[in-house]
């Protein structure tokens, strides 16, 4: 199945066409997928919306290949961890599918990527293998084509030399960086930022103690002496990623929905703001399985806006999960 017509939703009823066309593909040719959703009694004779489309447990990149079954994988993604728990990984055939979903996302929130200098601060994903966060953010800092878009590991003084140098040429910049790491620039180094964007990927990594997101946001936001910490919504198991520019309400791409289930019903759905499971469709996962019923807890707004309230109790804490609110 050709994935370039995924970029070209434009609409609702395209998504909706679009999911169907990909439920189907991936019940045929998925040998997982396709054991859950008998597993649950689920085939194609009763799938005639999205509502009504199985979503399989994220723990499943834990234990399975989840792929399409004749297809040979290109890359594997694994999850960070913070514990000894099994690691997550994603199975990837198409790396220039993951180039396209993350390129034409950044676009459509940030604009081109050639205006940018893209400074990353992740250390933690850095000193691993395999992280698709590190493989987008290495892709963007090469797509933006400017020499001082880089890598930093603990070169705190001279990233801050960058930066202030880069704000005194007022030049647009992205600086993206795990948490932990943000707190510890800002504890060495006073920032009043005109020309940067922060974006935070979330966590502590163990490297400190948690806080919940609205306290972190505090913190950055008067470090940075920004009105605006962004945040991006992402995983090993998805393709996609959801950008926050504010006040924590999460944004997809076209191609990207979230819907809300009943965490005491896996299998029911719920479109209103009440907390619950947060599900993703993501259908650049075209090649693996579209539809994840995640360990985070949310709520939307029905205008393709999230917000992340914390995790399920009793799931496994992922490497990059995002505080409660």
């Amino acid at each position: 199945m050709d994935y370039n017509s995924i970029f070209e939703i434009s609409t609702d009823q395209d998504f909706k066409k679009k999911a169907l066309e990909i439920f189907f593909f991936q019940y045929e040719n998925n040998i997982i997928y396709n054991s859950f959703c008998k597993l649950i009694k689920k085939d194609p004779s009763c799938v005639n919306n999205i509502v009504d489309i199985p979503f399989l447990p994220i723990s499943f990149f834990k234990n399975h290949i989840v792929k399409i079954n004749s297809l040979k994988t290109q890359k594997i993604f694994t999850s960070s961890g913070t514990t000894r728990s099994l690691l997550s990984k994603h199975h990837v055939v198409d790396l220039n599918l993951y180039e396209r979903s993350f390129e034409k996302s950044f676009e459509i929130f940030y604009g081109d990527i050639k205006e940018y200098v893209i400074l990353a601060l992740l250390p933690t994903y850095l000193e691993r293998s395999n992280s698709s966060l590190i493989y987008m953010t290495n892709k963007m800092i090469l797509k933006s084509q400017n020499i001082k878009s880089r890598f930093y590991l603990n070169q705190m003084k001279e990233l801050k030399e960058t930066i202030l140098e880069l704000e005194k040429k007022q030049q647009k910049t992205i600086l993206i960086g795990v948490s932990y790491a943000l707190l510890d620039l800002i504890e060495l180094f006073k920032f009043n930022l005109k020309h940067t964007i922060v974006i935070e990927t979330g966590g502590m990594k163990g490297k400190r103690k948690e806080m919940i997101k609205k306290e972190l946001h505090k913190k950055l936001k008067k470090g940075f002496g920004l009105d605006h910490i962004h945040s991006e919504y992402g995983m090993t198991e998805i393709l996609s990623q959801a950008y926050s520019q504010k006040d924590g309400i999460f944004k997809t791409p076209y191609w990207m929905k979230v819907i809300i289930r009943d965490i005491n019903d896996p299998l029911g759905l719920k479109f209103n703001k009440k907390s619950g499971g947060i599900n993703i469709i993501d259908l650049a996962n075209l090649y693996s399985c579209s539809f994840i019923a995640t360990d985070d807890l949310g709520k939307t707004n029905g205008k393709n806006e999230f917000e992340i309230n914390g995790r399920i109790d009793n799931s496994d804490l992922r490497g990059c999960n995002l505080l409660l609110d």
